[in-house]
């Protein structure tokens, strides 16, 4: 296959540039969201925050093999496009099956704490936090998507699905915790969690697919 244009050679590399720098501004916010989120949730005992943590690791891993991914392309990608292809698929791999040891997790302790009726305590770091990243995770999902969308990456596409899947855990455990603080429901922060674990598959198995680790597809 021939080079692409120079123009449009230069507008991938804008773009992979982009990505890039968003996957570095993505590393630097998981190491704060899951190093607050964990020991919050574990001062708590609250399990949909301790889940939100482990996603922030997931997503921590996820952002480090793109980057690799990306700086690739960036230094080599003409040059070699197969050790580029090779990242990719590395990536996928790594961020689906880390999605699915998350879900398997999730389902696991929740279930634990509905048989023990565990009640965690308020975290307001963690409801900070929480709202916090509703609104910084679809800055950078969309910055994501935009340009996996543009040098047509699966792999970037999927660490941009854990993003959503960062934003809707964000979203769930405001709703769980908000609902025990104010009405005492001692089960809504393990069901929160539980709503957590279809998406959470989902994006797995999706991830796993595009690596071609799964014959099946997502709905």
């Amino acid at each position: 296959m021939s080079a692409p244009p120079i123009p449009l050679r230069r507008l991938r590399g804008n773009d992979v540039r982009a990505g890039v720098t968003v996957e570095w501004f993505t590393i630097g916010w998981m190491v704060l969201e899951a190093a607050v989120s964990l020991l919050a949730g574990i001062m708590a005992g609250s399990i949909a925050l301790v889940a939100f943590g482990i996603d922030s690791v997931i997503e921590l891993v996820s952002a480090g093999v793109l980057l690799r991914r990306l700086i690739l392309e960036r230094d080599h990608g003409l040059a070699d496009p197969q050790r580029v292809e090779r990242a990719e698929r590395a990536a996928s791999r790594v961020v689906g099956w880390s999605l699915v040891a998350l879900a398997v997790y999730v389902t696991l302790h929740a279930g634990y704490d509905l048989w023990t009726r565990a009640v965690p305590d308020a975290s307001p770091v963690g409801v900070a936090l929480a709202a916090c990243a509703l609104v910084v995770m679809p800055l950078l999902v969309r910055v994501k998507l935009r340009v996996a969308a543009s040098i047509n990456s699966a792999a970037l596409k999927a660490d941009a699905m854990c993003g959503i899947v960062c934003a809707y855990m964000a979203g769930t455990l405001l709703v769980g915790l908000g609902l025990r603080a104010a009405f005492g429901w001692w089960w809504a922060d393990p069901v929160a969690a539980l709503g957590l674990v279809y998406f959470i598959a989902r994006e797995g198995r999706e991830a796993l697919s595009n690596d071609g680790g799964c014959e099946c597809a997502c709905e």
